[in-house]
């Protein structure tokens, strides 16, 4: 269960985050970007939870896909989202959107939820002993990246002229968390080759 809790939050990957929504911080204003957080969080928890509870009956009784399939799937996104992130340093960038619940649509999917985390979701259903403890974890993770991000940005704005070493500190500490997220995704398709 804990293994499975730091892997769900090493994959929402809060410093990715905060780079990705650097610029959206700066050009809104604090409550604004506060309540984007806020719905991107709660619209990811929705799914999470959807998908805690019943991902495998969606998965293999509705579309009849096998779960290792879906976990070989999401550990091929992931790697090749490292792999683009370092070899080929492609940065993924949110544009900018006049109403804040279409933004946070944009940053729900697929910056906090993709195939990755659906399959922790599905995974910590398996780890946890009961529903509520699982929901519970789910919303805290999700809690503890937005104290994250929001950390982040008042830790930058204390550099005041020098932000640009702290931007630079950002960049080495994300691709260091980008080798951990590559890292998952590769011991997923492992995981499931070999369960199938």
């Amino acid at each position: 269960m804990l293994a499975t809790t730091i892997a769900f939050l090493v994959m929402l990957n809060p410093f990715a985050l905060f780079v990705f929504l650097e610029p959206i911080r700066r050009s809104m204003e604090r409550a604004n970007f506060n309540k984007l957080l806020v719905r991107a969080s709660m619209n990811s928890a929705i799914i999470f939870i959807i998908f805690y509870l019943a991902g495998d009956i969606i998965l293999t009784k509705i579309f009849q896909i096998n779960f290792e399939a879906f976990r070989i799937f999401g550990g091929i996104v992931i790697f090749s989202f490292a792999y683009l992130y370092i070899i080929k340093n492609r940065k993924t960038l949110i544009h900018v959107k006049k109403n804040i619940n279409d933004l946070a649509i944009d940053v729900s999917v697929p910056f906090m939820v993709g195939a990755g985390t659906i399959s922790l979701s599905i995974l910590l259903a398996e780890a946890t002993p009961g529903a509520a403890i699982g929901i519970t974890l789910i919303i805290g993770i999700l809690a503890a990246n937005y104290l994250l991000i929001l950390g982040l940005g008042n830790i930058r704005s204390l550099f005041k002229n020098k932000t640009e070493y702290f931007d630079k500190y950002m960049d080495v500490t994300m691709r260091i968390n980008i080798f951990l997220i590559g890292a998952i995704g590769v011991n997923m398709i492992i995981t499931g080759i070999t369960n199938l």
